[in-house]
């Protein structure tokens, strides 16, 4: 078995990498934004085409966002005219996944004291993830919209790199893909060209260990599970 000191640190990088849905407000130096998206850009993508286009949000500018995003989202009339521009999640939910999707769900508003009846708290919880959770950093990621699937899957790997490369320096992320309800606000409060379109958006900051909803464990299938190995 192969042990050495730089896999220990990449393993713990990966594996303590989670999902932070409350962020302290201290801020983050520009200099390491830059230094995670610099080492991020080393993710592979097909012929080199480094697909990736980032907006990185802070200050006013994410208030902003924010606002614009939470007025429509919290409007009865507007949320309905408001939908994503690809599917995310799979159109019919089957087992495995639904099960585990609705695992991760209860066990959040578990932790937070929400029970099914609660629509306003489960309402209000899933809107914060349109304030970014209170993390200082708000990423916004788009892609050309020339591009095909080849490209998403590259940029799967650079947004691995991003969070991974986040934990390298003692920083959090949430990847969210709540944002992509709300693509034609976001274009417009950020003046995205027409021909990008939206991916997702990121959480960066510090965890805020007091909160609750950061005790948040999920669980992962043994490699067993998903693998074969052949011989």
């Amino acid at each position: 078995m192969i042990e050495n000191p730089e896999q220990k640190i990449v393993d713990a990088a990966i594996c303590s990498r989670r999902s932070i849905r409350a962020f302290k407000p201290t801020l983050v130096a520009r200099e390491d934004i830059e230094a995670i998206l610099e080492v991020a850009a080393r993710a592979p993508s097909g012929s080199n085409t480094q697909p990736w286009k980032v907006y990185v949000l802070t200050g006013d500018i994410r208030q902003r966002l924010s606002q614009r995003i939470l007025e429509a989202y919290l409007d009865p009339e507007q949320v309905q005219a408001h939908t994503e521009e690809y599917a995310y999640y799979p159109r019919q939910w089957v087992s495995p996944y639904v099960d585990r999707r609705r695992k991760v769900g209860w066990d959040l508003y578990g932790l937070l004291g929400l029970t099914r009846d609660d629509k306003a708290g489960m309402q209000a919880q899933h809107g914060r993830n349109f304030e970014f959770f209170d993390a200082p950093v708000g990423l916004i990621f788009t892609i050309d919209r020339l591009m095909e699937q080849g490209s998403w899957l590259d940029y799967g790997m650079f947004l691995q790199n991003v969070m991974v490369a986040a934990r390298a320096r003692g920083l959090d992320t949430c990847p969210q893909a709540a944002f992509t309800q709300f693509h034609r606000v976001i274009a417009d409060v950020l003046n995205i060209p027409d021909n990008e379109q939206l991916v997702c958006g990121m959480a960066l900051g510090f965890a805020d260990p007091a909160r609750v909803e950061n005790s948040l464990q999920t669980e992962r299938a043994n490699a067993s599970e998903f693998a074969r190995f052949l011989e």
